[in-house]
């Protein structure tokens, strides 16, 4: 292994990383036994947190998908999912929606895995970097307890994206260390396959292999090496050769498929998210912060830091700069690229969801900052790493400075423990938990009648999210329901607490009645053909949309129609024998309706009726 040099080193000498030869076996056991503790507390931790969450927003629009798409599908697997490429995470809600369908415990444990998965990467990172000594432990805890990962990793859908990411930049960062530094081959397979893994998750795992760059480059630049960025290049070049046909592989299918969102007609309002995002957002979780979070349901929590706490985040961090700065040699380029990362992050964030309609609490939700919380603690190994500046010899134990770090850590862990309470206060008052729960229950008691489809409550999907706002989408995958069909015999609807409720069509426009006495309108199949009136005017004209006709109807037999307006698709309806009623699902508009018997022999009557949209009563279907 190569010695740390002061300078004019020889510029293949590899990153002078510590290894668990360079600490007595003793204590690297007792670091990895305190990183394995705090590891598994952080993680019970956030188990709770899993446990007291439920599906949200997106995650209903893949398990919906799952259920609707086949899935070795390029329509599945290649969706564009607003703007995102991730094909490994269409796989994973397809899994979990197979073997549970829309219940939350294998979500749950997806996030748990996830979570210990990235923060196992984390600990590697730290002992590559820094090697086995007590100090690892601080940047350790700030990642497995830091705010900043936690709405990412509550909201399922995010998750998929954003813990493989994060075990990503850690995982390839550790191994591009141990490629410079011992040459082995195996680190730059390892990489790759781990790079490839995470590009079908997230499409921001394009940054990893430039992550893994910076850490190797600025490695050897804070040990002193000689054109350090030359010898990271030449001594992963194993790796970073192979990783640059797979992004460019990948940029070309990604490309291909996906739309761009990036949209720069609204830079002037990157002053305010980028406000929101930093001071409001990833400066108080330095302290452990926000502490406070805010909700307008269906939204995510955001973080509502209070401004006392807001400042003493841009103190400490303004002290970690200046303090690492004065007391450490060259860490000057770490800190601007840790700055560099979070700013891409923030310019990203603005030009795909910085809309002029976009609030700025946006930026507040955190999510998209979460993977900085890697990046961050590979400033702090980087940094730990570099010499000091004074030469006086330090004592290799000072207990003022050990008593010091250990308040610090502890009161950050407090901090930190108390935002993830507050936040679960929040996200568990999500309506979708008992929406669905309801609906489970009411559907499978009544699965005799079929529905017509219909928008769930806007307090689970907003109409932005056409047509996976639906209930057919929704519950498709749930095995224990009735049909969503175009036509039924009985309207009913779920009421915005998932309960199936009696429903009524309101009369936006209606069947006059016909002008054959105690008939209405006549048609009939007979063996010549369609006779009698199978244009049913109304009483004024519909525009384009989804509208619902009650059709009241003597049938002479039991048998099929067609039914349509103007425009639009024809809907075969199904008739009974006798005096009844059925109620159709139309899509079109104009100002006549089309009835036409398609069974032979079958006589119909249309008697008066509304056509308009459906509304659903207080009556619970019993």
């Amino acid at each position: 292994m190569a010695q740390r040099t002061t300078g004019g080193a020889h510029p293949d000498a590899a990153p002078a990383a510590r290894t668990p030869d360079d600490a007595p076996p003793r204590l690297a056991r007792r670091i990895a036994l305190a990183a394995a503790a705090i590891v598994l507390a952080a993680t019970a931790l956030r188990v709770w947190v899993a446990a007291a969450g439920g599906f949200y927003w997106d995650d209903l629009i893949l398990t919906g998908r799952s259920a609707t798409v086949p899935t070795f599908s390029a329509d599945f697997l290649l969706y564009d999912h607003d703007g995102h490429f991730m094909p490994a995470a269409f796989l994973l809600a397809d899994l979990a929606t197979t073997l549970a369908p829309l219940q939350w415990w294998l979500p749950a444990v997806m996030l748990v895995v996830g979570q210990l998965a990235a923060s196992a990467a984390v600990v590697r990172l730290l002992w590559v970097v820094m090697g086995p000594r007590p100090l690892l432990l601080a940047p350790l805890v700030f990642y497995v307890l830091c705010p900043i990962t936690l709405p990412s990793f509550a909201w399922w859908a995010n998750a998929l994206n954003s813990l493989p990411l994060q075990f990503a930049l850690a995982w390839v960062a550790a191994d591009a260390m141990k490629l410079a530094r011992t040459g082995d081959r195996r680190y730059a397979i390892s990489d790759v396959v781990v790079t490839i893994v995470a590009l079908a998750f997230f499409e921001k795992s394009v940054l990893v292999p430039f992550v893994a760059f910076a850490t190797v480059a600025l490695a050897y630049h804070v040990d002193g090496v000689a054109r350090a960025f030359r010898t990271a290049l030449r001594r992963c070049a194993a790796l970073w050769i192979p990783t640059a046909v797979v992004l460019a592989v990948w940029a070309l299918v990604y490309l291909t498929v996906t739309d761009s969102r990036v949209e720069s007609d609204h830079l002037g309002n990157a002053p305010g998210f980028v406000h929101h995002a930093t001071s409001l957002g990833l400066v108080p979780t330095f302290l452990g912060g926000p502490w406070l979070w805010d909700r307008w349901p269906p939204s995510p929590p955001w973080a509502t830091p209070p401004t006392a706490l807001v400042i003493g985040g841009w103190v400490v961090l303004a002290a970690a700069v200046i303090g690492s700065i004065v007391h450490k040699r060259r860490v000057a380029p770490v800190w601007i690229a840790a700055a560099a990362y979070v700013a891409a992050s923030e310019l990203a964030m603005v030009l795909t969801r910085g809309s002029d309609l976009a609030a700025y609490e946006l930026a507040q939700t955190l999510r998209y900052l979460a993977d900085s919380a890697v990046v961050l603690v590979v400033l702090a190994a980087l940094i730990a790493r570099a010499p000091r500046r004074s030469e006086r010899p330090r004592e290799p134990r000072s207990g003022g400075l050990v008593a010091l770090t250990t308040v610090a850590v502890v009161a950050f862990a407090v901090s930190s423990v108390l935002s993830t309470i507050t936040f679960v206060g929040r996200w568990e008052n999500n309506p979708t938990n008992p929406y669905l729960a309801n609906a489970r229950v009411s559907l499978a008691e009544h699965r005799d009648v079929p529905l017509l489809d219909h928008p769930v409550s806007l307090w689970v999907l907003v109409p932005v999210a056409t047509p996976y706002n639906s209930a057919s989408h929704v519950f498709g995958p749930l095995p224990d329901r009735p049909e969503f069909a175009d036509s039924t015999p009985q309207l009913r609807q779920l009421d915005d607490d998932g309960m199936l409720v009696e429903a009524v069509v309101s009369d936006t426009r209606t069947i006059p009645q016909g002008p054959v006495p105690e008939c209405g309108f006549r048609v009939e199949r007979t063996p010549d053909g369609v006779a009698g009136d199978t244009t049913i005017p109304l009483d004024g004209p519909l525009l384009d949309w989804e509208w619902t006709a009650q059709l009241n109807y003597f049938a002479s037999t039991a048998g099929d129609v067609d039914v349509r307006l103007d425009t639009g698709d024809t809907v075969t309806v199904p008739v009974e024998a006798g005096l009844n009623q059925v109620f159709v699902r139309l899509i079109g508009g104009g100002d006549a309706l089309h009835v036409e018997p398609t069974t032979p022999g079958l006589a119909l009557c249309v008697g008066s009726g509304p056509v308009g949209t459906v509304a659903p009563t207080t009556e619970r279907v019993r």
